[in-house]
């Protein structure tokens, strides 16, 4: 059996935390050149080449993030050993890593999440923000449990992924609460060169849009494209321009922008999707979410 040395990987995990051997070194309170040995000591008995020099900086190799994945959840175990033991907690909180895409709207996102950690404590939310591709690499490397996103692993991704359909909606438009009342007399002409602000190009909620304007033989005026829907949003509302959002959260997109829906139309939806290595998802805590889903959000 091959045993790990638990101080040699310390050293390697501060070090990939401090993004340096000399400021590693003076957290551990150690030479500089006792650490550097140390890690190399490590790397001789992986095998492998956890670091690598890019002109003067050093980061981590593909094996250096793997291994520093399990590095950090090993002494995170080791944290939570010690606040059990002085808190008194007899149970310990299993850490979920959930990989959100950077184009589902955050309001979606909490509405998913909210649950895990409201009814009980045995959850740990760890969340990271990302493009889809980055995240379905993380996903591979275990160093995500699931993907939420907006569209279904891409078939160039050559990594062991399964798409589990959360729920779709259709989309709802917004707008100040007073200039809301006015348009929705006329929904969808009233679209016609309205000022609005709409996702990114590259989304397929923007590809869905177009299709619809050029249907109906109504476009409005973009004056603003963004990646992100809940900068969309804030920018709208204090802007005081029309912007696009799915109707399964319209109650809280009205409260928390403090705008009001003015039309719907279902023939632009939007789906959302839990992409997990497993076929069948397994993980109690990415089972409540599914189940938030279609019980609940998108019933």
């Amino acid at each position: 059996m091959d045993w790990l040395n638990y101080h040699h990987l310390h050293y390697f995990w501060m070090t990939a935390k401090e993004g340096s051997v000399s400021k590693a070194s003076e957290r551990l309170r150690l030479s500089l050149p006792t650490v550097s040995a140390q890690i190399k000591l490590l790397e001789e008995a992986l095998n492998v080449k956890l670091f690598e020099r890019k002109g003067r900086t050093l980061v981590l190799t593909d094996t250096g993030r793997v291994a520093f994945h399990y590095a950090d959840e090993l002494f995170g175990i080791g944290r939570d050993l010690v606040d059990a033991i002085k808190q008194g907690h007899v149970g310990r909180a299993v850490p979920l890593t959930v990989g959100v895409s950077n184009a589902v709207p955050k309001l979606i996102v909490c509405r998913l999440l909210e649950p895990l950690i409201r009814e009980d404590d045995s959850v740990r939310l760890i969340c990271r923000e990302e493009n889809t591709d980055h995240l379905l690499t993380q996903l591979a490397t275990h160093t995500v449990d699931v993907v939420l996103t907006d569209t279904p692993a891409p078939p160039h991704v050559r990594v062991k992924a399964f798409n589990h359909l959360l729920g779709e909606s259709h989309t709802a438009f917004f707008a100040p609460t007073a200039r809301a009342g006015r348009l929705r007399r006329r929904f969808p002409q009233c679209l016609k060169d309205l000022p609005m602000v709409v996702p990114a190009s590259s989304t397929a909620l923007r590809r869905d849009l177009e299709s619809w304007f050029d249907r109906i033989r109504v476009r409005p005026r973009i004056v603003g494209e963004f990646e992100d829907p809940a900068l969309m949003k804030s920018f709208g509302a204090e802007a005081g321009l029309a912007f696009p959002a799915p109707a399964a959260i319209e109650r809280d997109v009205c409260r928390v922008y403090g705008v009001a829906a003015f039309g719907r139309t279902e023939l632009v939806r939007e789906r959302y999707y839990a992409i997990s290595a497993e076929r069948r998802v397994k993980h109690p805590a990415v089972r409540a979410i599914t189940t938030t889903a279609r019980d609940g959000l998108f019933a």
